[in-house]
């Protein structure tokens, strides 16, 4: 049995820097991995999807490029390529990934998979049905989330789709169904729309992203529906079935209505679940909630004193940079003795349709459910002169600012670089800088952050 100073499970976006930081600190550590190093985020996540996107907005630019005055002629997709594309840069990205751990000293990479055998004991299944028991004083869970397969009558007998195996496909679809309207199903859906596909996309609640505000919710509804794309709310799937020549019925109920889908293709995009179920917790002692996620304190440790949790499988935020900053808390507050926390931290996010939605702190929503004096701010994209210029002028900007303070809330870009505008925003309330500040600031002309005048000019009325 070999002991180490700290033993990280999961080679994700915070296992990784993690391990190789706590090596590099002078701690014995190893690091366990039993799919691939470098996470969802880098094998079939955030790397693979982004490169993708940008093949599938490339065919809609191409698409209207005569709108800008060029004429390029009859457009075709090599599928083929686009994928040798995304497997190269996912295989770059890994390879460093898996480097940077091989080439650090102190470091044991360890492929195979883990699971408490005792409460600062873990038990390792290797690649040739061996077993290996090591221990350690401190302990880090960065094992992540997977697709949630929810329990629908004959999904089990049909071929369905997961955003892991989606990405696998050789060809296009002809018929995408998309069982969810939230991140994953609108950026899948609206790419493979690019492509070709006929895509319809399922949603239970009565708007997609149905924990925005509604006027953005209606805003990227309407240009998905430009884009030919069904979306049917208030929708539940009740029931699949295996037809011939590989394709299948979709049987719904949406508004009281039963309706049948044929699609050759089924992506169930309807949550992700922790992978905590074959961790052996109960062996160490580590608590978690009803749906599995790992129950911490505020500093990332569980209620076993020296092993901690970071990342998706933690519940909340399921966000890539999440994950990054919970290794830069833990690992300043282990070795550098500093009292980082989770509370109050800035959670930004963007998904990657076209064009973007770059979110951070309060919707409307959350501000009227706290009865708090707030103002709204709003500005159509095809009021933004960066966006005419550009063609690109679908999707608003929106921010919530508190009425006496000025300070901005929170804010919602849906737009062309949306993520990237919205970071300008987040600045500004980590730093207190407040609206009328920003509406008088001197911007690079013509960029669109500063349509950010224009957007806060719209509280002088």
């Amino acid at each position: 049995m070999k002991h180490f100073d700290a033993i990280v499970i999961g080679a994700g976006q915070a296992g990784v820097p993690l391990a190789k930081k706590l090596a590099q600190a002078g701690k014995k550590t190893a690091i366990i991995e039993k799919r691939i190093v470098g996470g969802t985020c880098i094998n079939d996540g955030c790397t693979p999807t982004k490169a993708m996107i940008a093949s599938a907005k490339m065919v809609y630019q191409a698409g209207k490029a005569d709108e800008l005055g060029v004429n390029i002629g009859s457009i075709k997709v090599d599928f083929k390529k686009v994928k040798q594309r995304k497997d190269d840069i996912v295989k770059q990205f890994q390879q460093s990934a898996q480097k940077g751990l091989e080439e650090t000293k102190g470091l044991t990479l360890i492929m195979g998979e883990a699971r408490f055998s005792g409460e600062k004991e873990v038990t390792i299944l290797l690649g040739n049905g061996k077993e290996e028991i090591i221990t350690a004083d401190w302990i880090f869970i960065n094992t992540g989330a997977k697709t949630a397969i929810p329990d629908i009558d004959g999904l089990d007998e049909v071929d369905f789709l997961t955003s892991t195996t989606i990405l696998e496909l050789d060809k296009i679809p002809d018929e995408l169904v998309v069982i969810g309207g939230n991140y994953i199903g609108l950026e899948f859906g609206q790419m493979f729309s690019r492509f070709g596909s006929k895509v319809t996309i399922i949603e239970q609640s009565s708007t997609i992203l149905a924990r925005e505000d509604e006027d953005v919710s209606a805003s990227l509804t309407e240009i998905l529906k430009d884009e030919k794309i069904e979306i049917i709310t208030n929708a539940v799937v009740e029931k699949f079935t295996s037809h011939k020549k590989n394709k299948i019925e979709v049987e719904l109920k949406a508004d009281n209505t039963t309706k049948k889908i044929t699609a050759s293709h089924v992506l169930i995009a309807t949550g992700r679940i922790p992978q905590t179920k074959n961790l052996g917790l109960e062996f160490c002692g580590v608590k978690t909630d009803e749906k599995g996620h790992i129950l911490l304190n505020n500093k990332l440790e569980t209620n076993v004193k020296g092993i901690f949790a970071l990342g998706d499988v933690k519940g909340g935020p399921a966000f890539t940079h999440i994950a990054y900053n919970d290794y830069t808390i833990v690992y300043r507050n282990l070795i550098e003795k500093t009292k980082y926390s989770i509370k109050n931290r800035p959670v930004p996010y963007c998904m990657f349709t076209d064009p973007q939605l770059g979110r951070i702190g309060m919707s409307e929503k959350e501000a009227k459910e706290k009865k708090l004096d707030y103002k709204v701010a709003l500005l159509p994209m095809a009021y933004v002169a960066r966006g005419i210029e550009t063609n690109e002028t679908k999707g608003l900007m929106k921010a919530i600012v508190d009425a006496k303070s000025k300070k901005i809330l929170g804010a919602a870009i849906l737009a062309s670089e949306g993520g990237e505008i919205v970071s300008v925003l987040q600045m500004a309330m980590e730093g207190g800088i407040t609206y009328d500040k920003i509406r008088y600031g001197v911007f690079a002309h013509p960029t669109y952050s500063e349509s950010l005048n224009n957007l806060f000019m719209k509280l002088d009325d």
